[in-house]
């Protein structure tokens, strides 16, 4: 795959000086311009990207931002706010596109259609490193000898169609080292779901004829495959050998699971990813189905974060270039509606992929109705993400009713902690909004203040809160400063309400902190759990006020209940995950230089890393794969200074 990084020039990096600003500062750097393809970005006061656009004509294209007048809001405003400029050159459009793509989603402007939901996409790996190829689950980078097929929209997508395949071509899913490990079959083989090659149930030929069976249906041969079991079937049954005439029943059986799972399986399409875009009430929902082998591989809706006054088509372009960035697009790729860079992202996609890929509208046929399926796919999640938006914000307003706050939440904190007698402590917070929980926004906070005494849950928040809220007022200033916000183009992340899983003591601790540091618009509120822990008796707790209940059945309480028990479970996880990590933990851990490898020697040799404390110089020198310099280095690190010779 050509890498068209390897051939961009950078033109100019503007040093941030206090003048001049907005129009005024793009229209000096348009004087410098080449009339050329490439890059630019447009900064903010404090460095913050706020926009990265591509162009085929770097000059023209820029001068479009001299003047204010015929701009939308949006633009005006990205206008206004920018402080400096970048540019770099390219040696094609296309490549200005591979770059623009690559650094939207690397620096995330503020002003870009942004791809929210980024994650990799699962693939199917037929192993090809071993005689006897393994069938699992692959996410990230392909590094791996074998066969890869998908992508598929969802692990669960993967899990059932892996489970099928297990029943229909009785691969085996263990690990190498397992494989070689055993001594007798294990459950699956039991169970008819592997054929167990561990132990020689099956040879080598025989292995690999499954293997072969396994790789043509994942290629979209299943008619071929389907037949050739269904003859198997008849000739075991002709021979009266009805036990293995019962395996073939059962491995077509599995190979009709996984079609029918598939629901709409083309005929005139073998590979191709189908767009399609629905815009409602400012939201925008992509869906996006994969088609494999003649097979529906799955769906997936996105919800790419974009101003409003963009238009559909300008929305779908920017994210077609985002999605494509790190995956592999297929030969054909259809959209529910035309985009203005259809050609040049054809063109890109094709020098990346190093294969011809096609980007097209279909207006009639198969392909046609495969649009229209997206498209009615796509409203559908949007008007089931609307809805729950709209019941989102009615339970906001009436939180702001019930606490008495000034508008609706836009954001909440939840923190917790969890520990054990004090021990591996650790503090979490989780955010929600408008349109439920921020999940990339989560934090977890290891406790470090060896001062406090161990367990003391008051002295855990006020640490988290402190470092929590001195940081925030260090990198956005305090709340409400418009100005600072307006300049750097980046969003303030002040909470609207803070709220504390705990009583009036929490409540207390929280105060202290929030005066120390001089914050005062941000509303507090403690939950503490009712008599007995029962829910739906929980007592809320403010400033100025007396403690008080909501009725069983409200609403709010339900929604604040469910933003607890997200907090808790955040906390808890986190405090298991150090707790599992401590329990692991090993001194050799510690000394630089010794990796797996090393260490895995030493404790064979040993027995044990007090054992290795405890042994001498030559002792250690006389381990496989041991060398004097590191024996050396894992003496000292014991006993501090180096073992002097012929004691």
């Amino acid at each position: 795959m050509r890498n068209p990084e390897h051939r961009y020039i950078r033109l100019m990096t503007d040093t941030r000086t206090s003048a001049p600003r907005g129009a005024d500062l793009i229209a000096e750097k348009v004087k410098t311009l080449p009339d050329s393809p490439g890059v630019y970005r447009m900064m903010g006061a404090d460095g913050e990207v706020l926009y990265v656009g591509k162009a085929r004509n770097l000059k023209r294209r820029v001068t479009n931002y001299t003047k204010l007048t015929g701009q939308s809001n949006r633009i005006a405003r990205m206008i206004t706010s920018t402080a400096a400029m970048e540019f770099i050159t390219t040696a094609t459009e296309t490549d200005a596109l591979l770059l623009e793509a690559n650094l939207i989603k690397r620096l995330r402007p503020r002003y870009n259609v942004l791809l929210r939901d980024d994650k990799s996409f699962p693939y199917i790996l037929l192993t090809g490193d071993h005689d006897f190829p393994q069938v699992l689950k692959h996410r990230g980078t392909r590094k791996r000898k074998g066969d890869y097929f998908g992508p598929f929209a969802s692990a669960g997508a993967v899990g059932r169609t892996l489970n099928a395949l297990q029943k229909a071509f009785l691969l085996r899913s263990c690990s190498d080292s397992v494989f070689e490990s055993r001594s007798r079959p294990c459950l699956l083989y039991q169970i008819k779901r592997c054929s167990a090659p561990c132990t020689g149930e099956i040879d080598k030929e025989g292995y690999a004829e499954l293997a072969r069976e396994a790789h043509d249906f994942l290629l979209g041969r299943s008619r071929r495959t389907q037949d050739m079991l269904l003859k198997e079937m008849e000739r075991a049954s002709a021979d009266l050998d009805f036990e293995r005439a019962a395996i073939y029943r059962d491995r077509i059986r599995a190979l009709t699971q996984i079609q029918s799972h598939q629901g709409i399986n083309p005929h005139t399409v073998s590979d191709a990813d189908v767009f399609a875009i629905a815009e409602q009430g400012g939201q925008t929902c992509i869906q996006v189905f994969f088609f494999r082998a003649g097979q529906n591989w799955g769906n997936r809706a996105y919800f790419p974060r974009h101003d409003k006054e963009i238009e559909a088509g300008d929305v779908l372009d920017a994210f077609l270039a985002q999605f494509y960035d790190d995956r592999p697009p297929p030969k054909l790729i259809l959209l529910s509606q035309d985009v203005p860079g259809r050609k040049l992202l054809a063109e890109a996609l094709s020098i990346r992929a190093g294969h011809k890929v096609e980007v097209t509208m279909p207006q009639r046929g198969e392909k046609r109705e495969l649009t229209e399926h997206a498209l009615t796919n796509a409203k559908d999640a949007l008007g089931r993400r609307l809805a729950e938006s709209s019941t989102q914000r009615r339970l906001l307003e009436e939180m702001a009713e019930t606490f008495g706050l000034d508008a609706p939440p836009e954001r909440i904190e939840i923190y917790d902690n969890s520990h054990i007698s004090g021990t591996n402590a650790v503090g979490g917070m989780v955010v929600a909004g408008p349109e439920g929980f921020i999940k990339n926004q989560y934090r977890k906070f290891n406790i470090k203040d060896e001062a406090a005494e161990p367990g003391d849950d008051y002295a855990m928040m006020r640490e988290v809160l402190t470092r929590r809220f001195s940081r925030l007022l260090k990198e956005a200033g305090p709340k409400g400063d418009h100005e600072r916000e307006e300049i750097s183009g980046k969003p303030a992340e002040w909470p609207d309400v803070i709220l504390i899983d705990g009583g009036a003591g929490q409540l207390s601790a929280t105060m202290e902190v929030m005066q120390d540091l001089g914050i005062e618009d941000v509303a507090v509120i403690s939950i503490a759990k009712g008599p007995e822990r029962d829910a739906g008796r929980e007592r809320f707790f403010m400033p100025g006020r007396e403690p008080f209940m909501l009725p069983p059945k409200n609403p709010v309480l339900y929604y604040l209940q469910r933003l607890r028990d997200e907090a808790h479970r955040y906390a808890i996880g986190s405090h298991r995950a150090r707790r599992k990590k401590a329990a692991t933990a090993n001194p050799l851990d510690e000394i630089a230089g010794i990796g797996p490898a090393r260490k895995r020697a030493l404790l064979h040799h040993f027995g044990s890393a007090r054992a290795v404390a405890r042994a001498g110089l030559s002792d250690l020198a006389g381990v496989e794969g041991i060398n004097e310099k590191v024996a050396q280095m894992v003496y000292d690190h014991f006993h501090g200074t180096p073992e002097q010779p012929g004691k």
